[in-house]
């Protein structure tokens, strides 16, 4: 595991697409909007000081926040980015396209940590309680709809990580 320093870590929570207004239409307007957002914040935590960068590599928002990361690197080299692997078949029930992405973005991350060796009820949520646990800003994309995404943000706040949120149904 690489070095950090949690003042300078920041981690990602997300909705999958099924809780997104345009689903799986990355080409819809509100998603585009979502992503430049997402730039934007990135940038916002490198001018911030954050420079080491968590992401869960869930299908929607985390890979979305996982390939702003990605561009802003190309950039700024001493940015790192974390893929958090809850367990190492993350994306093999996944479309095959999205499983090719996942794959490249992956590959493409500082280093993985994955969390745990195989999957199981809790490895989401586990995955979730690292990554908050390893940082002091949360970045979130949540529109108020129970799930992953909420109790992720209920344990960051539990954990007076400082959050960020876009509601994507306000886009």
């Amino acid at each position: 595991m690489a070095d950090f320093i949690r003042e300078k870590s920041c981690c990602f929570t997300g909705h999958r697409p099924d809780k997104l207004p345009w689903r799986t239409n990355e080409l819809d307007w509100r998603c585009q909007v979502l992503k430049g957002w997402m730039a934007q914040t990135v940038e916002q935590a490198w001018l911030d000081g954050y420079r080491h960068f968590i992401c869960g590599m869930a299908l929607g928002c985390d890979l979305y926040f996982c390939e702003a990361v990605l561009d802003f690197q190309v950039n700024h080299p001493e940015v790192r980015l974390e893929a958090a692997i809850p367990f190492p078949g993350q994306a093999e029930r996944w479309p095959p396209a999205q499983q090719r992405r996942w794959k490249s973005l992956v590959n493409q991350c500082s280093f993985q940590t994955v969390i745990q060796p195989a999957y199981d009820r809790g490895c989401m949520l586990r995955r979730d309680r690292y990554m908050v646990s390893r940082s002091s800003r949360i970045i979130a994309v949540y529109n108020g709809t129970p799930g992953g995404t909420m109790q992720t943000l209920a344990y960051a706040m539990q954990n007076r990580l400082e959050i960020i949120r876009l509601d994507p149904d306000e886009l």
